[in-house]
């Protein structure tokens, strides 16, 4: 007995014409490793619709991450009232996205959502752009707003499965899950770095929440010179004060120095990378890089641990996780985690490496 909505749209009954398609928008606006994980979806959309222009509507945080994506052919970058905590009510704030996604003529929106996320306000503004085909994933029935409503996954299920799901719902098959960038053959290389064995110590994140403890990374640091490796601590000059602290007399601190494409080239020479659940693991991912990964109980591994073998994902298991909060009320005890645990992860997968 088949037990779907009566409105969930089934595979193969009344599935998109993808090869007709001229312009289809990816929507993902959220943070570079969102972004940097929505690789194997454009892939698997140039082979289904191999003459269309992809463009990825992305936030101001997420769009650098589109220029390494190969088969990214643009970007349009909107801070999306859904997306804002301290959006204040007035008029409509999505109105100009509406009028250049509506100036733009799409064909398709595909609508890429987390398990927490969903998909109804950006299906919205899709519509309301006169974009004809809207597809996503949602727990519950929305109406009309998405023309292929396809019932979301479980929760645990990674976040590269499950927006890979929903394209096979809709009659595009995967390329492969692998996560992939393009690295610019200009990237700037640090002086530092050149000719040297080195390891990439990145201790920040999106929310306090999601970062390990400053003077546990300074260990590690140290641990890894001790080990003979020039240590990089990298972070952006936000997070300036933090790099520096890490890197103490030790390390070389690059804050806010390296484009996301330099990162990129930093990361796949480097023999190790040390980082909480950000954006940077899964460039490292995307590189081929080692990873040492804290990960705390803000969400649920599976749904976002690196694709690569290459990888250990340390944490804790709590009560309180997935929590989700941007601040640990708890002491985090989810990263309850040592300095030399850290350091024998980082050592096993050197040893793999050589």
């Amino acid at each position: 007995m088949d037990l779907r909505h009566p409105a969930a749209h089934r595979p193969g009954q009344g599935d998109p014409d993808w090869a007709a398609a001229r312009r289809i928008l990816v929507v993902r606006p959220d943070n570079v490793g969102d972004v940097l994980m929505t690789g194997p979806v454009f892939r698997a959309l140039r082979a289904a619709a191999p003459a269309a222009r992809l463009d990825l509507l992305a936030s101001p945080a997420g769009a650098a991450a589109a220029d390494l994506l190969p088969e990214v052919d643009g970007v349009v970058t909107a801070s999306v009232s859904w997306q804002q905590l301290d959006l204040v009510p007035g008029d409509d704030p999505d109105a100009a996205l509406v009028a250049e996604l509506a100036e733009r003529g799409y064909d398709a929106a595909v609508v890429l959502t987390s398990f927490s996320q969903s998909p109804w306000p950006a299906a919205e503004v899709a519509r309301r752009a006169g974009i004809p085909v809207r597809v996503g994933l949602s727990k519950e029935f929305g109406g009309g707003l998405l023309t292929h409503w396809v019932p979301s996954p479980p929760d645990e299920e990674h976040q590269v499965d499950r927006m890979l799901g929903l394209l096979a719902a809709v009659g595009v098959p995967s390329r492969g899950t692998a996560l992939r960038v393009r690295v610019p053959e200009d990237a700037a290389t640090p002086l530092a770095v050149v000719g040297a064995r080195y390891a990439v110590v990145a201790p920040g994140a999106s929310c306090p929440s999601r970062r390990w403890p400053a003077e546990r990374f300074a260990a590690v640091v140290r641990g890894l010179a001790e080990d003979g490796l020039t240590v990089v601590v990298s972070g952006t000059e936000r997070e300036r004060d933090l790099v520096e602290a890490v890197a103490g007399d030790v390390g070389v601190p690059l804050a806010g120095g390296l484009g996301l494409g330099d990162l990129a080239a930093l990361l796949a020479g480097a023999e190790v990378v040390v980082a909480n659940n950000s954006g940077g693991v899964h460039l490292a991912d995307a590189v081929g890089a080692p990873v040492v990964e804290l990960f705390a109980g803000t969400e649920t591994v599976d749904q976002y641990r690196p694709r690569t073998t290459r990888a250990e994902v340390l944490t804790r298991p709590v009560s309180c996780a997935p929590c989700r909060q941007l601040v640990c009320p708890f002491g985090q005890e989810c990263l309850a985690i040592g300095p030399d645990e850290v350091l024998a992860a980082a050592r096993r997968l050197r040893a793999v490496a050589v």
